[in-house]
C-alpha cells in the first residue's frame, strides 16, 4: 500500500525543518534590528510632521476658544466706547448750549451796564440841572424877598432915570424889578 519511510528518513526531515524555522526566526529578528538602525529618512519626517499636526490641532482649538472670548471682550468694549460716545457728545451739545447762554448773558450784562451806565448819566445830569434849578429859584426867591423887603428897589436906585429903563428895555436886559413882581 503506501511507501514504508523509515523513522530515521522522518525525523531528519522534521528536524531539518524546525532548524530552518529557527534560523529564519533568527535572521528576521537581526534584519529587523538593522531595519531599525537603518530606516527610511522619510519615514522620520512622516511622524514628525505627524506629532506637529496634532500640536497645530490642539493649539488651533485653544485659539479658536480665544477668539471666540475676544469677540466677546471686543463688543463689550465696542459697547462701551458706543456710550462714552454718547455720553461726550451729549456733553458736548450741554457745553454748547452753555457757551451760547454765556454769550447771550454777556451780551445781555453789556447792555444793561450801558443802559445803567446811561442812565447814571442822564441822573448826574438832571441832579445838575436840578441844582441849577434850585440855585436859580434860591437866588429868585432872595430877589423877591429882598424886593419884598424893599432893600431892593432899581426904580430908586441913583443914577436910573426913567430913559435908563427904556434903554434898558430896548438892549435886551430885563428888568429886575418887573421879574420880581
Amino acid at each position: 500500500m503506501f511507501v514504508e519511510i523509515p523513522q530515521n528518513l522522518i525525523l531528519m526531515t522534521l528536524g531539518a525543518f524546525l532548524l530552518g524555522w529557527i534560523l529564519s526566526s533568527i535572521n528576521s529578528r537581526l534584519a529587523d534590528r538593522q531595519r531599525a538602525r537603518k530606516r527610511d529618512p522619510r519615514d522620520d519626517r512622516i511622524r514628525s510632521l505627524e506629532a506637529e499636526h496634532r500640536v497645530a490641532q490642539t493649539d488651533a482649538e485653544s485659539l479658536r476658544d480665544t477668539v471666540v472670548t475676544l469677540k466677546s471682550d471686543l463688543e463689550q468694549i465696542a459697547e462701551g466706547v458706543e456710550k462714552r460716545d454718547n455720553v461726550i457728545s451729549h456733553q458736548q451739545e450741554r457745553m454748547e448750549e452753555m457757551k451760547r447762554d454765556l454769550k447771550d448773558s454777556v451780551l445781555k450784562t453789556r447792555e444793561l451796564r450801558h443802559e445803567l451806565s446811561n442812565r447814571a448819566a442822564e441822573n448826574v445830569h438832571a441832579e445838575v440841572k436840578l441844582r441849577e434849578v434850585e440855585t436859580e429859584l434860591s437866588v429868585a426867591q432872595a430877589s423877591s424877598d429882598l424886593i419884598a423887603t424893599g432893600v431892593l428897589d432899581y426904580a430908586l436906585a441913583p443914577g436910573n432915570d426913567d430913559d435908563d429903563e427904556d434903554a434898558s428895555d430896548d438892549a435886551g436886559e430885563p428888568d429886575v424889578s418887573k421879574a420880581a413882581t
